[in-house]
């Protein structure tokens, strides 16, 4: 029997502690949150109802056990406002002492442990108030507000009180897009060479608006000589960058790995349990003095004295709360850690960041030389640029030299090409999940914890998407100069990229505007950074629970009631008439997005309109007339495409979840990003195709149960498990077959058996019932 029982949340969190710590203690995993929030009565107080989630009822058991066996318990759930509301609920569950001992470390290391054993407090209730209110507020809007969402938008599915002003950005920025006016102007430069060496420059402040005034100005500098005017010599430096808080580490794995904020923490999470860098949740950025000597002394050893100049920085945002250092390896000398590439490349990420903090500025020589054509005013601009100490650069980032040749002033050059092209204005960008974590931060709105969770909350909605364009091509003009020629060319080039960015979809921008147009205090800026404020006033024991959602909830409660009564939301544009029938033709937004429609609704007119999709890179506000007659001209669907070779009818649809190919008994989904799998267009081959791959993934067929080869390898197939409410989606119901066993040699029976007794899976975050306050709950609940 151990002494000492260490209670944690993630069993990778517990096998680390455990090498740490000697044979007197013994340390298990809550496995995230034992409890669930599952109703707020808002006229006890917004007293909230919470149940123990039934996948942790046997982690609680065991927890109990382990209690029991011991003389001492230690809480050690991360340092933030999340981990402190585990700890009180294990507090209640448990019915420990409130006196019981609760431990936080920065960093899963043995002097980390040790520290944190030497001076342990109790539960800070003025943190687990400020957690409760967030997350009351969060179900209360969340609820309430999406209740509203449903009814009056097509296809909208909830909103949250977070994500709606994300979302909101997202559509402005759409907006300034969609308005930009994207003028011309033709960018004039020259190719010249001296002593063998070529080199580039840009004319400076002259940007002829026409072909006509481009055509001009080269037909002004034809035959004249190029002389170099002034040469300016001068050092300047590149300051190297600050440690990684939670935001920044999102939004550079973004901008250098292309990792999502949600892969970013997963990775993140995955080295902190593992005791490879220290707490990823953070506002701060802070080294301790410790890992600042241990930094120093790797930097002096690896790379010399002349590359080290030790830095403490500090953190701007008054509200940063959440932990107390910056993100750092904890071995600064490791240099690579993890379990895949994911990880591995975070890692290094973390680590070559670190160094080149604690590491001297860059310093370059840059080199501006004008060229001036005889006899005008006009001037080149050729800059060089060359690092003459790479400093942070040896470890991060990169610096490519740009070299001139060596010249004086009065020093003819020669002039192999003068170009100038046509350039247009580029709209502003649209955001990256980087880039909008980083204007959130900017505007106040959200904390460490919860930004992953709001650029993954939009598209699991289907608000916003990921594009996938690589954007349109264009012709441009280019006029050049060549050995007293002009000529005239069209050349391309692409625009319009949307690439990794975040693009609303129809219903997210319906959302938007209907929030905006009925809820405006919620998806307001200022309004929401304003809550997370008076969250961090709680923590601080300077506003109560009770007065900050008091104030909030009587307007926000007139506010639903005054949404209930809005018209219902929809886009529908009037794009003309069929010029066959006559009858008018329609953009419209529904449950799965845009579609054309011909002909009035049934209810108006008795007779059912005909359906067709958007065209591809078209939306509800961008299609046309003819864009919309071309679409209606497709095939029907369902269509029959014929009968495969055992007599199956192949048939193409499209369903509230995509495309797919029915075929007998099976639905065979289709890839929207395979033109040959398009319902419109497939061929009865392809369509044959993939039936005989559906009829060759399956081994064995008992009608419910199947064993058929998935992704990952063979495994049981059972029937889904629907919802004990008999309301929403049903579950897949999937086991796993043992290593020991030949699919081919499964028998029913044990297939059978290898579903009832599969492993139950638990959850680390609780499943939110968002009941309606006053509604009855199930027994067994405590009232807080």
């Amino acid at each position: 029997m151990a002494k000492n029982l260490v209670i944690v949340e993630s069993p990778a969190k517990a096998k680390t502690i455990e090498k740490y710590l000697g044979s007197d203690f013994k340390v298990m995993s809550s496995v995230g949150h034992v409890r669930s929030d599952t109703k707020v009565d808002v006229h006890d107080n917004f007293a909230v109802t919470y149940e123990i989630d039934p996948g942790h009822k046997d982690i609680v058991r065991d927890l109990k056990k382990g209690v029991k066996d011991s003389e001492t318990v230690w809480l050690a759930t991360d340092e933030d406002r999340e981990g402190e509301a585990i700890s009180w609920h294990l507090l209640e569950v448990l019915k420990l002492p409130k006196a019981t001992k609760r431990i936080t470390f920065h960093e899963i290391t043995e002097p980390a442990l040790k520290e944190a054993i030497k001076s342990p407090r109790t539960v800070n209730m003025d943190i687990v108030s400020s957690q409760q209110a967030r997350q009351t507020l969060d179900m209360l809007v969340g609820y309430d507000l999406s209740d509203v969402v449903r009814k009056k938008v097509p296809g909208a599915k909830s909103a949250g009180r977070v994500q709606s002003p994300a979302l909101r950005l997202l559509v402005e920025r759409e907006r300034e897009i969609e308005k930009f006016d994207s003028k011309f102007s033709f960018k004039v430069s020259g190719k010249f060479n001296k002593s063998s060496q070529d080199f580039d420059a840009n004319l400076e402040k002259v940007a002829p608006k026409s072909i006509e005034e481009a055509k001009k100005l080269l037909e002004e500098l034809n035959g004249k000589k190029f002389i170099v005017s002034a040469i300016d010599k001068s050092e300047g430096t590149k300051a190297n960058p600050v440690p990684f808080s939670t935001a920044a580490l999102q939004i550079e794995a973004n901008s250098r790995l292309g990792f999502s904020s949600r892969t970013t923490m997963n990775a993140a999470q995955a080295l902190y349990q593992a005791g490879l860098i220290t707490y990823h949740r953070t506002d701060s950025l802070n080294l301790s003095k410790q890992a600042l000597g241990n930094i120093a002394g790797y930097i002096e050893k690896t790379f010399g004295k002349g590359y080290l100049h030790v830095r403490q920085f500090k953190t701007k945002d008054a509200s940063a709360q959440e932990a107390h250092e910056a993100i750092r390896p904890t071995n600064i000398a490791l240099e690579t850690a993890g379990k895949n590439d994911y990880e591995k490349k975070l890692y290094n990420l973390i680590r070559t960041r670190t160094l080149a903090t604690q590491m001297e500025n860059a310093k370059v020589a840059k080199t501006n030389i004008s060229i001036t054509p005889e006899k005008t005013s006009y001037k080149f601009i050729a800059k060089g640029e060359i690092v003459i100490f790479d400093g942070f650069l040896k470890v991060y980032g990169n610096s490519k030299d740009v070299t001139l040749p060596d010249l004086k002033e009065g020093d003819e050059v020669a002039v192999n090409e003068i170009s100038a092209k046509q350039t247009f204005m580029k709209p502003p960008a649209r955001y990256t999940e980087g880039t909008l974590v980083k204007k959130l931060e900017e505007l106040g709105i959200g904390r460490p914890s919860t930004y992953a969770t709001i650029m993954s909350g939009i598209q699991i909605r289907g608000y916003a998407v990921k594009g996938e364009s690589e954007g349109e091509e264009r012709e441009v003009s280019l006029i050049k100069l060549v050995k007293g020629k002009i000529s005239e060319e069209k050349v391309k080039e692409k625009y319009g990229s949307q690439k990794g960015k975040l693009v609303p979809t129809p219903v997210g921008e319906l959302v938007a505007d209907f929030l905006c147009d009925n809820f405006n205090q919620i998806v307001d800026y200022d309004f929401t950074a304003g809550v997370e404020e008076k969250l961090d006033l709680i923590a601080e024991a300077k506003l109560t629970r009770l007065k900050m959602l008091r104030d909030f909830y009587g307007p926000f409660s007139k506010l639903v009631g005054e949404g209930a009564m809005a018209n219902r939301y929809n886009s529908s544009r009037e794009l003309g008439s069929d010029p066959k029938t006559g009858k008018k033709i329609y953009a419209k937004i529904g449950r799965n997005g845009g579609f054309i429609q011909l002909g009035e609704n049934e209810k108006e007119s008795g007779e059912k309109p005909r359906f067709a999709p958007l065209p591809n890179r078209t939306t509800v506000k961008t299609v046309t007339l003819d864009q919309a007659i071309k679409q209606l001209s497709l095939p029907v669907l369902p269509r029959s495409l014929g009968n495969a070779k055992d007599g199956t009818e192949l048939i193409a649809a499209n369903g509230p979840f995509g495309p797919y190919l029915k075929a007998g008994q099976y639905n065979i989904s289709l890839d929207k990003k395979d033109k040959e799998q398009d319902p419109y267009k497939i061929s009865f081959e392809t369509a044959e195709k993939l039936y005989q791959k559906k009829k060759d993934s399956i081994i064995a067929d008992w009608g419910e149960i199947k064993i058929v080869i998935g992704p990952f390898g063979p495994y049981i197939k059972g029937p889904a498990i629907k919802p004990a409410s008999g309301r929403g989606r049903a579950r897949p119901n999937n086991a796993k077959i043992p290593s020991d066993l030949d699919p081919k040699k499964i028998t029913l029976e044990q297939a059978k058996d290898l579903l009832e007794n599969k492993p139950k899976a638990t959850s680390r975050h609780p499943k939110h019932a968002r009941a309606k306050a006053g509604k009855k709950t199930a027994k067994k609940t405590t009232k807080k």
